[in-house]
């Protein structure tokens, strides 16, 4: 684990291991690179599959919102409930609505909104580890720092993997659990929205409990920060302590002293009362969610940035998969000759530059043959241009030899 925060002035709860690294032979460092041999021929053709299909996916995307935008019917500011528009892709700006609350009677919180998030942390024991590699009487070694604080974390911290666990026990359970609560019902204007658009209502915004009662708390919690604590003395917790924080998406209740109702943009599939995905020509479909008011030509403007967006994202990951795969497979030729230094030091950086060539090379010859099997005419329009510049000048060439 990376080092952690500490508090200034206080001695550090901390103990140092050291441990003498074995030297392996070179037959046992060839038998452990073949090893990376194999994952990284295994990590290559994985980079061809990301980058080969990346191509399909953002065209499957990018002509089903094409599509989309081409049928779309916005219903207005004051959507109503019209049978013409039943079976097609409808886009809306409407305010959200649940017919009841949202609460926990735990701790007697009550929110009118489509989700309500209860994060619960613990004050735990944190182990963290530092470690450095140093030589000694010919010995490789490792010096490991185990350093331990005590932090709120929200997910429980197995004491018994720590190097020095006496002292420094965590409870093997939380009292409470995080959870989250959704509405059963979600309405936008007359429509009932369908799971896959309320899963995308993810907007948190942290409960202020500035004006709580404390006439509801129960006899064991204190209130700071936003928080419930399980204790009385909440700036100074004990190992085990608990302390709970909610959170709320989508409010969707007039009049309510947290705000007024969220307005959100919908482009989905009209089938009676409900808003359901649409399912393109492309076998993409279309059921898209955005917590702020759009039109529909700004909703498909976002998509497709996002389209183009994570199909660069998926190029560079395809990318980085292939580089590493080479320079797993060549990393044999390394420890072909690791034991004499200087050649050991160029073959490395060549390596480097021969992975970081042969990947970039071909990551294009992989996107291009993904061009040329899923958009055939624009691949071949792009050639005839790339090719353009080259015919001119062997035009030019054969016209002056005419002369």
């Amino acid at each position: 684990m990376s080092s952690g925060q500490f508090h200034p002035g206080k001695v550090p709860d901390q103990h140092r291991r050291v441990t003498v690294k074995h030297n392996p032979g070179f037959l046992e460092r060839l038998g452990d690179t073949a090893g990376g041999t194999v994952l990284g021929i295994g990590l290559f053709f994985l980079s061809i599959y990301v980058l080969f299909t990346n191509e399909g996916r953002a065209l499957q995307t990018a002509s089903s919102l094409d599509e989309g935008l081409s049928q779309v019917v916005s219903l207005g500011p004051h959507p109503d409930l019209e049978l013409q528009n039943n079976q097609r892709l409808v886009h809306l700006s409407a305010k959200l609505h649940t017919l009841q609350a949202l609460h926990d009677p735990n701790y007697k919180v009550v929110v009118q909104a489509v989700k309500l998030k209860r994060e619960v942390e613990m004050y735990q024991w944190v182990e963290y580890r530092e470690s450095r590699d140093y030589q000694e009487n010919g010995e490789s070694k490792t010096e490991t720092t185990y350093t331990y604080n005590t932090e709120w974390k929200s997910e429980l911290i197995n004491s018994r993997n720590f190097d020095g666990e006496i002292g420094h026990q965590n409870p093997s359970a939380m009292a409470v659990e995080s959870v989250t609560v959704v509405a059963p019902a979600v309405q936008a204007g007359p429509f009932t929205l369908s799971k896959g658009l309320v899963d995308q209502i993810n907007k948190f915004q942290t409960l202020s409990l500035r004006a709580f009662p404390r006439s509801l708390l129960d006899s064991f919690l204190s209130v700071h920060d936003d928080y419930f604590y399980h204790t009385q003395f909440p700036l100074r917790p004990q190992v085990g302590d608990i302390r709970v924080r909610f959170s709320f998406a989508g409010l969707s209740g007039e009049d309510t002293p947290l705000g007024p109702p969220q307005t959100v943009s919908i482009v989905a599939m009209q089938r009676g009362e409900q808003l359901v995905a649409f399912k393109t020509k492309a076998g993409h479909f279309l059921e898209i969610l955005y917590e702020e008011e759009l039109s529909a030509e700004e909703v498909f403007a976002k998509e497709q940035q996002l389209n183009s967006l994570k199909t660069w994202g998926l190029r560079a990951a395809g990318w980085a998969l292939m580089f590493i795969g080479i320079q797993l497979v060549t990393r044999i030729l390394h420890t072909l000759v690791s034991w004499i230094p200087i050649v050991r030091d160029l073959v490395s950086v060549g390596l480097k530059i021969f992975a970081l060539c042969v990947s970039c090379s071909l990551s294009l010859i992989v996107i291009a043959a993904g061009w040329l099997f899923y958009r055939p005419l624009v691949a071949a329009a792009l050639t005839a241009v790339a090719a353009l510049p080259v015919f001119l000048v062997r035009m030019g060439l054969l016209a002056k030899k005419d002369e």
